[in-house]
């Protein structure tokens, strides 16, 4: 029999992703055939993974997408990520609209109203059967809410928690946040909203992103048990294992320097990298791997400031978004327009950001949220695009025939694609990256996200970027930490819950 473990949480942000993904590691490791699942997910952090090969017509295979926390927790799991691990997809894209992706295929722009009075059904069955999909091949299934599993307005149709909870008849681990405060408040007032079916499912809580010693919890979690009768299974200390990151909820502030004065670098030979915050901002993990190297300082840009300044940055990368078009007018809006074009370093524009350095985008009505069929892009690379009403879906590898900022890169570079638009060039353009890329200059636009995941290519833009900053690149750092994300996450559980309140296979 299948044992299913809802991760739930008393509010968003919690560390819900990272216990499941370390839960997911321990029994991999272990041997138990394990696998993670989000029944919904909103969030347009996605990936491109394989379809079930049957769905809900009868017909499957070929790609579709999910959310990043459910492919990491996949791999965590040590399988094969498919849509079955997060079949219902909610994509916002500003204007109360979200895209509604299920079992990986995109089917239309809706309201929450839409959503819920024309397609809650189909989703919910879409999630079921890809529930049952798992639990058959697995021996257990580690579920992840979303939100708070204590918002009383959506306990009638919460698809992530309480529809999950009752149709896979899973325990249920809380997950609370302490480093804001109120924690014990907040896990008090989630159980006491709880419906009383899955009040009776709780098997325990977990406190997370504590800082100090934890001794000093010991009254609050006495009072916490004897109130509510829910054990206290342990006490997670702030740690980050460095898992890919959801949504943009955990980018820093605007203008927050990412890595600075943590690496050990010194200013003199550190570069920073501008990426303009984008109000729709999607796959922002395109950019982590840049984060990650010694020396190399990320500004989130505030997009909506109206100065567009590039003055102090020695690079841009201009991430992906849920909504290219209107994304496009906040970036000219703000300034960066004519500060892009006189940009003398290294430009990087990733999907929607490619689409964006064009000449024009043409029926940019399918894509944004007013009536204009065709609006004028950035002008810096000889490129259009046209938005469709298909989407692409592909994983891919492609051959590096490095130039402009990727100088020098050779080989292949793999990754993943997730657009609607076709871009073409309207002049000759060089392409590093096969067909679906363009560059001029110092300027390089490409589909492909996780470019930078990809060492050859990391390394060439780098070199540039120091070369064009007219500074030396540090020697490594070693940080003394060689153990995978997953791994660390793993540790982080092993170390600090107590497993055995989950009963078998957990112990």
């Amino acid at each position: 029999m299948t044992t299913t473990v809802l991760i739930a949480g008393t509010a968003s942000h919690v560390g819900k992703s990272t216990i499941a993904a370390g839960l997911c590691r321990l029994l991999s490791d272990r041997g138990v055939a394990v696998a993670p699942y989000k029944a919904q997910n909103m969030s347009n952090n996605a990936r491109v993974v394989a379809r079930p090969d049957v769905d809900e017509d009868g017909t499957g295979g070929e790609w579709g997408e999910i959310g990043v926390s459910q492919f990491v927790q996949a791999r965590a799991a040590s399988v094969t990520p498919t849509t079955d691990c997060n079949p219902v997809l909610l994509k916002p894209r500003g204007d109360g609209e979200s895209q509604l992706v299920i079992q990986g295929r995109p089917l239309d722009h809706y309201t929450v109203g839409t959503y819920y009075d024309e397609h809650w059904e189909r989703a919910c069955e879409a999630a079921e059967r890809s529930y049952r999909r798992l639990a058959e091949a697995n021996d257990v299934v580690i579920a992840e809410g979303a939100g708070s599993i204590g918002e009383i307005n959506l306990h009638d149709r919460d698809l992530a928690n309480v529809e999950t909870a009752r149709f896979a008849d899973a325990e249920i681990l809380l997950v609370v946040d302490i480093e804001r405060g109120g924690a014990f408040a907040s896990l008090y007032g989630t159980l006491e909203l709880l419906p009383g079916d899955l009040r009776e499912r709780v098997v325990g809580a977990v406190i997370t992103k504590f800082r100090g010693d934890p001794t000093l919890l010991e009254p609050g979690i006495e009072e916490i048990e004897a109130r509510t009768d829910v054990p206290i299974l342990g006490v997670v200390p702030y740690d980050d294992p460095g898992l890919p990151e959801e949504d943009s909820v955990a980018l820093p502030a605007a203008s927050e320097r990412v890595t600075e004065g943590e690496d050990g670098v010194p200013d003199a030979r550190s570069v920073t990298i501008a990426v303009p915050r984008l109000p729709r901002i999607s796959n922002a993990t395109d950019l982590e791997a840049l984060a990650a190297v010694p020396g190399v300082r990320l500004a989130y840009l505030p997009v909506e400031s109206g100065d567009g300044s590039l003055s102090d940055v020695d690079a841009v990368v201009l991430p992906g978004t849920k909504n290219t078009v209107d994304d496009l007018r906040a970036l000219r809006d703000g300034g960066f327009g004519d500060e892009l074009a006189g940009f003398p370093g290294p430009v990087v524009g990733l999907c929607g950001g490619y689409q964006m350095l064009g000449e024009r985008i043409r029926n940019a009505d399918l894509e944004g949220t007013g009536d204009r069929e065709t609006v004028p892009g950035l002008e810096v690379l000889p490129v259009e695009t046209a938005f469709e009403a298909d989407k692409r879906l592909e994983r891919t590898t492609v051959e590096v025939d490095g130039t402009g900022p990727i100088a020098g890169a050779t080989g292949t570079a793999a990754g993943y694609e997730i657009h609607a638009g076709r871009t073409t060039a309207l002049e000759d353009v060089a392409r590093p990256l096969e067909a679906e890329s363009a560059a001029r200059g110092q300027v390089l636009g490409t589909y492909l996200h996780g470019l930078f995941d990809n060492e050859n290519v990391r390394e060439a833009f780098l070199d540039r970027v120091y070369e064009s900053a007219g500074k030396t690149r540090p020697t490594a750092v070693e940080d003394g930490e060689s153990a995978s994300p997953y791994d660390r996450a793993a540790r982080l559980v092993a170390d600090h819950v107590d497993l055995e309140g989950l009963g078998e296979p957990f112990v």
